[in-house]
């Protein structure tokens, strides 16, 4: 590994955090953990629905606080770090969210999309770039396509202004060499920097978030506790602690980081990350992490082994925004268990 190179660290504890939450984050935990990542110098803070902005539904979950709210008692607890967002097109419009956060003192803006459908973004990023604000193109649920798709579809949010290129391991899927595939392929594309987003379905979070670097990725996220959607993201104590050992510079307060998630693990999360069964069934399946507690939530419901809902929506191919099929999957499976007897569908 490269020694002493800087690495841009991305905080989305209270952004993916809040699926875990259920999307019940409060103003209060905002504000002070807004206060504790700042006080380290964590370059960038993302806030908001699990979903991003403009995402808070019946169907993905509604905020405890609205989207103003949030994003305006972060601004005002930070003074060293960037406000950042989560936009996916679809569920934030520009008029209605995206120029709203903006003007609410949003400084950092990731437009995401699935990995095959980059064209949504284009007004996003656009948009963005003309307020003057930092612009990323995300791609999401990477694993489900190969790396060539990939690299075109990131092209794409080059050409529209994009400044940097994030790719989501979305579902925990990967395996180090899948991530140095990847970034290896997006850098040959690209003339602007590369990141990774990591899941720990299958306990790869900092192993991949590495892996990253060691290929060239310049950008890496990563959550107090790993504190996220299903088993959780890349913790990020862990994975800034071991960065520093290598010689990376990150430009963190390592105690003041410590002391941040040590708030978090006591007054933010109810229940720390921990890769359960459903977790890693998950990561093999290639299914989207939020999908943890509908799954589990809808299993219980149906009476059908949540395991193989996850294999059978990874079967389908469903994505993130398809929430209402976890139900028609249910509702299959407890007709065919009731037909057949026992069902496995791995």
């Amino acid at each position: 590994m490269k020694k002493n190179k800087n690495v841009l660290i991305s905080d989305p504890t209270l952004r993916d955090g809040n699926h875990a939450a259920r999307h019940q984050i409060s103003q209060e935990q905002i504000a002070t953990y807004c206060r504790l990542a700042d006080a380290a110098k964590v370059p960038i803070i993302e806030v908001g629905h699990g979903n991003g902005i403009g995402a808070s539904s019946l169907q993905l979950g509604e905020s405890k606080c609205s989207d103003e709210v949030m994003l305006k008692t972060a601004k005002e607890n930070l003074t060293h770090s960037k406000l950042g967002v989560h936009v996916i097109p679809g569920f934030a419009t520009i008029e209605k969210d995206l120029k709203k956060a903006i003007s609410w003192g949003v400084e950092v803006v990731r437009v995401a999309s699935h990995c095959t459908e980059a064209d949504l973004t284009e007004r996003h990023i656009g948009f963005a770039r003309d307020a003057g604000v930092s612009v990323y193109g995300v791609l999401m649920m990477s694993h489900m396509v190969s790396k060539e798709i990939l690299a075109e579809e990131a092209k794409k949010m080059e050409l529209y202004g994009a400044q940097g290129i994030i790719f989501m391991d979305s579902s925990g899927h990967y395996l180090p060499e899948d991530v140095k595939d990847r970034v290896q392929s997006l850098r040959e594309a690209l003339n602007i920097p590369v990141g990774f987003h990591a899941h720990n379905n299958l306990g790869m979070g900092i192993s991949n978030s590495l892996a990253a670097l060691e290929a060239g990725a310049e950008m890496l996220d990563g959550c107090a506790r790993g504190f996220g959607a299903g088993a959780g993201n890349a913790q990020i104590e862990v994975l800034v602690a071991v960065l520093h050992r290598l010689g990376y510079e990150t430009g963190i307060d390592f105690y003041k980081l410590l002391d941040a998630c040590d708030w978090a693990e006591k007054e933010l999360i109810e229940t720390l990350p921990t890769i359960k069964s459903t977790s890693v069934v998950s990561g093999l399946a290639g299914v989207f992490s939020g999908f943890m507690k509908p799954v589990e939530r809808v299993s219980k419901d149906f009476d059908v082994d949540p395991r193989d809902v996850f294999f059978e929506l990874g079967r389908r191919k469903i994505i993130a925004g398809q929430e209402d099929l976890i139900i028609e999957v249910a509702r299959d499976l407890k007709e065919s268990k009731n037909s057949q007897g026992t069902l496995h569908v791995q």
